[in-house]
Formats: structure tokens, C-alpha cells, sequence
């Protein structure tokens, strides 16, 4: 599971199951969520120099791209009663005669219920980085808030690099269950050697396999390309609904156009101004907590393996863990569950609780030897396929985070020196993903973005959404971006998972449906109970 750093997390699979629910994610549990740190004569990280305001960019469509923006956007009959399209971009906006890349975008059009009138278009995002926004659309749209599917046309499009739209590849399917395998918590020299070795391998094979859109995949692309998209739509504004990689999108789009912003929802937030050590930090905490939080309720079960304390809890899966990576599992056929995968497992499984009951029933298969369920839940968490097949979702995971921000740790060396404070974060996944954040060392194209505040001056109303026990972007990072928009307008769910709008609880729903369909704000401070 080596990779960049936040566990961020895409659910267009959990969406079927019957959420609304996205996020990020990443190859080995990953993505960076901001910032960098830079080595010191020590070996240690050097603190991250502050955040830089993000600067809108002009009102006027540049001459240069005045051809984007007036293309035609035919929309034909596709996939199960949608509607698909295609347009083109620049590979490099500040060269756009350098060529084009395709994106796809799929949508379902208002059905205009109960006399409803059509609002526009809302652009759904379901996170990643690395989601495909198209599948989303396709999986959500038929059960997606009435009233909204009434008053807007649901339009999905793939971020350029994923599924649909110029998409990264990296690897095959048989070295990407050989790079899900390697142990995120070496052990000895020879630990570490694997390790880095497992980066280095995913890096080059993204290089060799990708081409030049490698270098052209970071969220400030990709949010130029969403208002390429808005103006072809016919919309003076963007209505837009982002799950967490998908709030930073949004926010992105909101700082570089904010006179552009229409109704705009960020659920799951992240935080833009963070050093991805400090990000990569506070998120391993974010799964400690929603690791207690499943505890309390498994100890309420008459199934619960872990005993009936949160301390013997914790014992039985520190001595779980340590066991799979003294001896991998018999997992699914020729599988094993290997120590990393039985990790993913488990953090799997705090992104909904929904996927709680079947975590008590893997934890206790593998205490009793079979590791089969556990792998199961790590394969979900990859979106691995039965035939052994991988999606284009962790290839364009690591190339955006890789791209958005400069590594969080350069060397080894740096890592080790940071794992206290990782492990005091998070006593049960501090060291792995401590180890997961020194992927983007040996990415092939240097980073272009840094860690930046977004305030979007002038922008309309903007709804962010935090869950309290949020697993991988902590409640504190809704809090900071909500803080960071002039217009921000936090909305809390005390509750858990990951995201909070569409997971049927009335009150988030009911304030958000009302501001996207009468641009009613939500009630200041508003907090939603369980």
C-alpha cells in the first residue's frame, strides 16, 4: 500500500450500496491533502513555509482560449437513459497551442417534478482525487435528493487524468496486488528497501505509461477546466456539489472565479493552507477516532471479537496486525492478506457504518485464520475487480496529490524521524501512514502547487458540511476552510463516516436541499445530531 499521504477516499461503490457518499482516496491509502516538508541538515522534515493566498484569475476568457469556451457540446444517448459528451481542453493552459486533451461528461436532466423549474446545471464531484465523476453520476442520480434532481440537470464530468478524460495508467493489475502487498510498516533496512522500491516502481510505470498528461493533472487544471465546462453548459454560474478531494476542487474553483460561484456544497472538507505533514498528522488521528467510535459500538454486539474495553480492543488488533505480518493470511484463492491489505481492511471500513458489521465479522475470521474477508474489504478500498483488474482511481490519486503539493517527506530518514509524533497522533495507524506519505519523493515530475488559503472575495454564499467523527478530512478541516471563504457558511453533522449530505440524516439534508433549490443559507452554527 505504499503512497502519497492522506487516506482520502472515493465511494462511487459505497454510492451503490445507497449513499451519497465520496471522498478521497489513495493507492495505498493516500492523497496529500497541502503542504510539504523540505529536508534539514538533521534528516528531519523542516517546517513548511506558510500558506499563500490563492489569487483569482481574470474575469476575461483570454483570447488564447476564446475557442474552448465557444466549442459545441452535443449530447448524445448514452448508458442507461444518460446523456454523454465530450469536449476539449488545453493540455497546458499557459500554453494552449501545445495541443488538447478530451474530457467526458455524462448527465441526467431535470425531470421537472411537481412543476419544478429548471435551476441549471449542478456539477456533482465525488472525490478521489482519482474519482470518476461520470460513474457517480450514473450511480447516484436515479435516488439523489428529489427536489434537487427536479431543479437541476446532474452532470457529472471526469477531472482530466481519470476514467474518461485522458486517463493516467500506471500499472497491471498483477503489480498493483504486488504494490497493495508491501508492508507500510518496514521493519529493518531490507522493510524500507522494499518499500521505496514499490514507489519507485508505481512512479516509473505512471511515466512510462501515461505521457504527457502526467505533467497536467493538478486540481488549479482541473478547476479551469470545470468553467470551461460551466460556459458550454450555457450557465453564468457554477452549481456545484464537491465530496471531499471534491471540496478542494470546489474551493479551487471558488478562489480562481469566485464572481462564477453559484450554489456551491463542500462535504467533507479539506483544508488548503495545511503542510501535508501536518495534514497526513491530524488525519491519522481523524481514523483513531473513528476507530473508538466503531470499538464503542462493537462492544454493544454480541459479535464483537475485541473484548470489552477500548484497551483490550486495541491489544487484540495491535496483535492481530502483528501476527499477519509475521505470517500473511490465507485470504481469496492464491491471495494472502498481507499485513499492509489487513490495515486497508480496517480503515476500509471507517468510511461508513454501514460497513461496521462487516469489519466484526472479518476481524474474527482472522483471529480464527482466515484472512478472506478482511482482504475483501482492502479490495473494496482499491475497487479491485474479481478478474484481478484495477481502476484508473489509484493511478490518478497518486499523480494529482503527486502534482498539487511536493512531497512530504524526501528520504526515509525523514520519516523515521517523524513516526513519535504519528504514532502519538495515532497509536494503531500512525506508522503506516506515516510510511504511505513518502511516495511523492520519487514521482518523476516536480510538484506545482504548495499550500495556499482560499478566501474567493465576492463569491456567493458557500455551504460547508464537517462530520465530527470524519475518519479521512477531520471535522477540524471544515472548520479551517469554512474560516479561510469570506463567504463560507459551516454546516455540522455530530455524527460519523465520511460526508454527510445524502446519508439520510433529515437535518443536513433538509439545509442543504433548501439552499440549493431557494438559496436559503442554512441557519448560522447550525449542528445536526445524529
Amino acid at each position: 500500500m505504499p503512497q502519497p499521504a492522506a487516506l482520502l477516499r472515493t465511494v462511487t461503490a459505497l454510492a451503490t450500496a445507497g449513499l451519497l457518499l465520496a471522498g478521497c482516496s489513495g493507492a495505498r491509502p493516500a492523497g496529500s491533502p497541502a503542504g510539504h516538508g523540505l529536508p534539514s541538515s538533521d534528516g528531519r522534515a523542516a517546517a513548511a513555509p506558510a500558506p499563500v493566498p490563492l489569487q483569482p484569475l481574470p474575469t476575461e476568457v483570454p483570447a488564447a482560449l476564446a475557442g474552448y469556451y465557444r466549442q459545441p457540446l452535443s449530447w448524445q444517448p448514452c448508458d442507461n437513459g444518460f446523456q454523454c459528451a465530450g469536449f476539449k481542453v488545453p493540455l497546458d493552459y499557459d500554453h494552449p497551442a501545445s495541443g488538447d486533451l478530451t474530457l467526458g461528461a455524462v448527465r441526467r436532466p431535470a425531470d421537472g417534478a411537481g412543476g419544478q423549474q429548471r435551476l441549471g446545471s449542478l456539477l456533482l464531484n465525488p472525490g478521489g482525487p482519482g474519482g470518476s465523476a461520470v460513474e457517480y453520476v450514473e450511480a447516484v442520480a436515479g435516488g439523489y435528493q428529489p427536489v434537487v434532481r427536479a431543479a437541476y440537470d446532474l452532470v457529472g464530468v471526469d477531472p482530466r487524468g481519470v476514467g474518461r478524460s485522458s486517463p493516467v495508467n500506471c500499472l497491471s493489475g498483477d503489480r498493483m496486488d504486488a504494490y497493495t502487498a508491501v508492508a507500510t510498516t518496514p521493519r529493518d533496512q531490507g522493510g524500507i528497501d522494499r518499500l521505496v522500491a514499490a514507489d519507485r516502481e508505481f512512479a516509473a510505470g505512471c511515466q512510462a505509461r501515461s505521457g504527457p498528461v502526467l505533467g497536467h493533472v493538478s486540481t488549479v487544471e482541473a478547476a479551469r477546466d470545470m468553467d470551461v465546462l460551466r460556459a458550454l453548459l450555457g450557465d453564468q454560474r457554477l452549481n456545484y456539489v464537491g465530496k471531499s478531494y471534491g471540496t478542494l476542487l470546489g474551493a479551487t474553483y471558488a478562489g480562481l472565479f469566485p464572481s462564477r460561484v453559484g450554489r456551491m456544497v463542500l462535504d467533507g472538507a479539506m483544508d488548503p493552507s495545511m503542510d501535508a505533514v501536518t495534514g497526513n498528522r491530524t488525519q491519522a488521528a481523524g481514523f483513531e477516532t473513528a476507530w473508538a467510535a466503531f470499538v464503542k459500538d462493537c462492544q454493544t454486539r454480541s459479535d464483537c471479537p475485541l473484548g470489552s474495553t477500548e484497551q483490550q480492543a486495541g491489544q487484540h488488533l495491535d496483535a492481530l496486525i502483528g501476527s499477519v505480518g509475521r505470517q500473511p493470511l490465507p485470504g481469496l484463492g492464491t491471495r494472502q492478506l498481507t499485513e499492509s491489505q489487513a490495515v486497508t481492511g480496517v480503515l476500509e471500513a471507517m468510511y461508513a457504518e454501514f460497513l461496521w458489521p462487516q469489519l466484526r465479522t472479518a476481524l474474527a475470521a482472522a483471529q480464527n485464520g482466515d484472512g478472506g474477508p478482511l482482504l475483501r474489504l482492502s479490495d473494496s478500498y482499491y475497487e479491485r475487480s474479481a478478474d484481478g483488474s484495477y481502476p484508473n482511481l489509484m493511478f490518478a490519486n497518486m499523480a494529482v496529490n503527486c502534482l498539487d503539493l511536493p512531497p512530504a517527506f524526501s528520504t526515509p530518514d525523514q520519516v523515521t524521524a517523524a513516526l513519535p509524533q504519528f504514532r502519538q497522533a495515532s497509536p494503531h495507524f500512525g506508522t503506516d501512514m506515516a510510511w504511505m506519505a513518502l511516495s511523492c519523493a520519487y514521482w518523476p515530475i516536480r510538484a506545482t502547487g504548495v499550500p495556499h488559503t482560499v478566501r474567493a472575495a465576492g463569491a456567493a454564499p458557500i455551504v460547508v458540511v464537517g462530520t465530527t467523527r470524519d475518519p479521512a478530512t477531520p471535522y477540524a478541516w471544515a472548520q479551517a476552510l469554512a474560516g479561510q471563504l469570506e463567504s463560507g457558511h459551516l454546516v455540522t453533522y455530530d455524527g460519523d463516516g465520511h460526508t454527510a449530505y445524502g446519508r439520510h440524516n433529515d437535518c443536513v439534508d433538509s439545509a442543504v436541499n433548501h439552499y440549493l433549490v431557494e438559496d436559503q443559507l442554512p441557519a448560522a452554527g447550525l449542528r445536526c445530531a445524529k
